[in-house]
């Protein structure tokens, strides 16, 4: 979420969509494939139309063209459900139905050709929602609210509908960064890897709210706990290491990645220790970390950095949770936005918003450094990428 965005979402202006919708016939799934959903910013010069798909061949690296899964507003960011039958988005607009509001959407996946099915829509109780989570049973769906700084959470239906929330969080506050941190902004919200506990980054008041989840109840309950970053940091995204002892944080406003402790009983985090993201010497402005994500053998940390426009690759310390730097690499195009390691670990693919391009790089496993392939496609603003279950 970046200030020039909150401007631009208070019209929306639809637009011809540039790309084909989905066919059976030609979209049909062989059994190497994977199914790589593109949520986009819809408004302003945007052409885009919603939900892009695009299929790609984990043995050969073949990357399909992109097919319009679904036609939907603003949908900044997505969530599968861990059967692969169910996508969820956040439609990341300022008002829904008269109110302060963004929404939530449901939909169900056609596994063979990839398309999504309309289910219905909620209401997401605060404006501009830019995140999205999901318990591994898919019958909780978690979602942030940027510009009200609230988090909900969302139970759902045998048939992948969203009911009505069961819980909303106000979050209240301030950090010493007038223009971007006058109030809370709940950046992103991940659940620990045995969902007791929600974690939500907000930006806006420089700290890792940690919630207990009633599951039973269908609640969040504050604990008190979670982490404090520097004053003007801004949290933005957040991750556990799969050893569940540490987890790690990219902070927006200050260009940093932080790694954490993670205490299991309590939910609460220490801090180990923090790095700039970007190589020594740099400094411009136009600079703010996006996205991160940990290697499938937890050993290397990426992050995207925008204005840079790069993926800074971190060497993790398994023993003790520490990062080395260990190289930055250019993503092939403008503002890296968010960005997905497919499941083998073999390539990383990154969404340039501003460029509308999805670049692919090769991943070397025992190195962890990046090498860029000749493979890239073009989606118009795409801004989160979100790889389904493989089809069994």
């Amino acid at each position: 979420m970046t200030e020039s965005r909150h401007i631009s979402r208070r019209a929306f202006i639809a637009a011809a969509a540039l790309l084909p919708t989905a066919n059976i016939k030609t979209m049909a799934q062989d059994k190497n494939d994977l199914t790589l959903y593109v949520g986009t910013y819809t408004s302003g010069t945007s052409s885009s139309k919603g939900i892009y798909f695009l299929r790609f061949d984990t043995k050969t690296g073949r990357l399909s063209k992109p097919y319009l899964a679904a036609e939907t507003e603003e949908p900044s960011f997505l969530t599968v459900s861990s059967n692969g039958n169910f996508l969820y988005a956040v439609n990341e607009t300022l008002e829904y139905e008269g109110k302060s509001s963004g929404y939530v959407t449901a939909f169900s996946i056609d596994k063979k050709t990839g398309s999504l099915k309309f289910i219905n829509r909620q209401p997401s109780h605060g404006a501009a929602p830019c995140h999205i989570s999901i318990t591994k049973k898919g019958d909780l769906v978690l979602v942030a609210n940027y510009m009200s700084g609230t988090v909900a959470l969302f139970p759902t239906g045998k048939d992948g509908s969203l009911l009505e929330a069961s819980d909303i969080k106000q979050h209240s506050g301030k950090g010493p960064n007038a223009a971007r941190q006058e109030a809370p902004h709940a950046h992103s919200i991940m659940l620990s890897d045995d969902e007791n506990f929600v974690l939500v980054n907000d930006l806006g008041i420089d700290r890792v709210v940690t919630y207990a989840l009633d599951k039973q109840n269908k609640k969040l309950i504050a604990t008190g706990g979670g982490h404090y970053t520097n004053p003007g940091a801004g949290p933005r995204h957040f991750k556990f290491h799969p050893n569940g002892k540490f987890a790690f944080i990219n902070n927006e406003l200050d260009m940093t990645v932080s790694s954490l402790a993670f205490e299991k009983r309590s939910g609460g985090f220490t801090e180990i220790e923090t790095h700039s993201t970007l190589p020594v010497g740099r400094k411009s402005k136009s600079d703010s970390v996006a996205d991160l994500h940990l290697s499938p053998d937890g050993r290397f940390l990426y992050v995207s950095n925008r204005g840079h426009n790069s993926i800074a690759v971190f060497a993790i310390n398994q023993k003790s949770g520490s990062l080395t730097a260990k190289e930055f690499v250019s993503t092939g195009g403008k503002t890296p936005r968010n960005f997905a390691i497919d499941p083998t670990g073999r390539f990383i693919f990154a969404a340039n918003q501003d460029s509308g391009t999805i670049t692919v790089f090769k991943r070397h496993k025992q190195t962890g450094k990046l090498t860029q392939t000749n493979i890239s496609a073009k989606v118009p603003k795409p801004v989160c990428l979100v790889f389904a279950p493989a089809t069994k």
